[in-house]
């Protein structure tokens, strides 16, 4: 496990700040703060599926050959391969076409993620990974979409505040551990509060 952790580190720290090795150990965090509550989930397929679910993120990479390689390279048997597999394609929004998460596993693990996504961290990486992409902060002109394709919602480069009407403020309701819905709660609250706050200094009324 050591070595799987260091051999992951090495490929996000080549990604922006929104998904770098921190944001690995902060998901790692909330999945264990669930895994607490959900006593018959297997606790080794939930941290490597933490570990892995980011390494072939599309908007890094056109290619699962790096997570393959280090899922083929496991010391586990062929059915849990398939089950870290499982668990990682049910971690993404995919602009509101997400699959079904399957297992107790793949739902810790999507929270957990969900959980780093939403609150003070989740504002700090949208406007880290919206500056690495040359995104604006915001735009009075933008409409938020509350339909689009899983195409659409990757390829159009949207401000940083349309983010989180398109994603953000959705995800507090699409938790599905009964801890990731208590964790979500103060996250989702903070995250209102602030874009308040900035419409009112956009506005010049604070």
């Amino acid at each position: 496990m050591k070595e799987l952790v260091e051999n992951v580190r090495g490929i996000y720290e080549r990604f922006d700040a929104s998904h770098d090795f921190q944001h690995i150990e902060r998901v790692y965090q909330n999945a264990l703060a669930i895994l607490h509550t959900e006593p018959g989930a297997d606790a080794e397929v939930v941290k490597i599926a933490v570990l892995l679910h980011d390494v072939s993120d599309k908007k890094y990479t056109d290619s699962k050959e790096q997570e393959e390689k280090l899922i083929s390279e496991l010391q586990i048997s062929e059915e849990k391969k398939q089950h870290i597999r499982d668990c990682i394609a049910q971690v993404s929004f995919n602009g509101g076409h997400e699959l079904e998460a399957t297992s107790v596993e793949a739902k810790i693990v999507r929270d957990a993620d969900r959980l780093d996504a939403i609150g003070a961290v989740g504002i700090a990486r949208t406007f880290a990974y919206g500056g690495a992409k040359g995104r604006k902060l915001y735009d009075e002109a933008e409409e938020v979409r509350t339909e689009m394709s899983e195409e659409e919602y990757r390829s159009k480069n949207t401000s940083s505040v349309t983010h989180f009407y398109e994603k953000l403020l959705l995800l507090k309701d699409l938790m599905t551990t009964d801890k990731g819905k208590q964790m979500a709660e103060e996250r989702h609250q903070f995250m209102v509060s602030f874009l308040e706050q900035l419409q009112k200094e956009r506005e010049g009324k604070a």
